[in-house]
């Protein structure tokens, strides 16, 4: 492995985190089967009740529009996180790969990235999600999971391992990789297979270790009531400035991952013993 090693890697969820708005959700809504359905799809697959990879196709099957007129559709509603544009340019700036590790659709995403971000963006940032086929020039269209044997219908934490593989990265577990701090940015269900992967790598059970990853979830949405109902490590945030601030204190200025976590075992371990050390001072 190179020697040159970036200062961290970023993995991001992209519907509803990146963006403002879930495309797949926003067109279920408008075009499909409307709000209320999918609400009663989504809790089914929160609950442990359906998997998501059978929901969600079951979602976009009720879509009549002709796949181009979907991307139509979403380049003139969804908007970008207003933070992001910045973001990425502070991990351009310091050579830290972004990774889009999406459950959406390829052709959407690198539309929405263009559109949204520009170009050049398309070329910086690695897309890891499913795909779609289309028939009679977009009429008939169905999404083809990346990982069609799992419930996930994309498990991100194959991808994740798959790329800290295919960048002679030893799965974040090696002396190696010592320095190399990974990041996951989410906010749902589909995100919950890499929150626990960077819980996994980062040995969140010993709370005298300095995390190597860090979770964000954002607020108000399912990543952080998964996070806070299976004790997954985690730290929350509202748009990608508050990543970027939180980001800049861990690389920039050295803060240690642990004081970023919220809500769960890791934290709370940490803060009693450094109670523990300052009362035998």
């Amino acid at each position: 492995m190179s020697t040159d090693l970036p200062p961290a890697i970023v993995f991001t969820d992209w519907d509803g985190t990146v963006t403002l708005q879930d495309s797949n959700d926003y067109l279920t809504d408008n075009l499909g089967m409307g709000q209320p359905a999918r609400l009663k799809i989504n809790d089914l697959i929160f609950d442990n009740k359906l998997s998501f990879r059978d929901g969600f196709k079951e979602m976009l099957e009720s879509i009549p529009t002709p796949f181009n007129e979907c991307i139509e559709y979403l380049l003139k509603n969804v908007k970008l996180d207003p933070g992001f544009k910045e973001f990425y340019k502070f991990c351009h700036e310091r050579n830290i790969p972004i990774v889009v590790v999406s459950s959406g659709m390829t052709p959407i995403i690198t539309a929405l990235l263009t559109n949204l971000v520009g170009q050049e963006a398309v070329s910086k940032i690695e897309i890891l999600s499913n795909d779609v086929r289309i028939d009679d020039n977009g009429k008939n269209w169905e999404i083809v999971f990346k990982d069609p044997d799992s419930h996930f219908g994309h498990d991100k934490s194959k991808s994740i391992l798959n790329y800290l593989k295919q960048h002679g990265y030893s799965n974040g577990t090696s002396d190696d990789d010592q320095g190399i701090k990974m990041f996951y940015i989410g906010d749902g269900v589909s995100d919950k297979s890499g929150a626990e992967l960077l819980a996994k790598l980062s040995d969140s059970s010993d709370p005298t270790k300095d995390l190597q990853s860090l979770l964000f979830a954002k607020h108000g949405k399912d990543l952080i009531k998964i996070c806070i109902r299976d004790n997954i490590p985690f730290t929350e945030f509202n748009d990608f400035g508050d990543v970027l601030n939180k980001m800049k204190k861990i690389i920039d200025d050295n803060d240690s991952i642990n004081s970023f976590v919220e809500n769960s075992k890791i934290a709370k371990e940490s803060e009693e013993l450094k109670n523990v050390k300052e009362s035998t001072k």
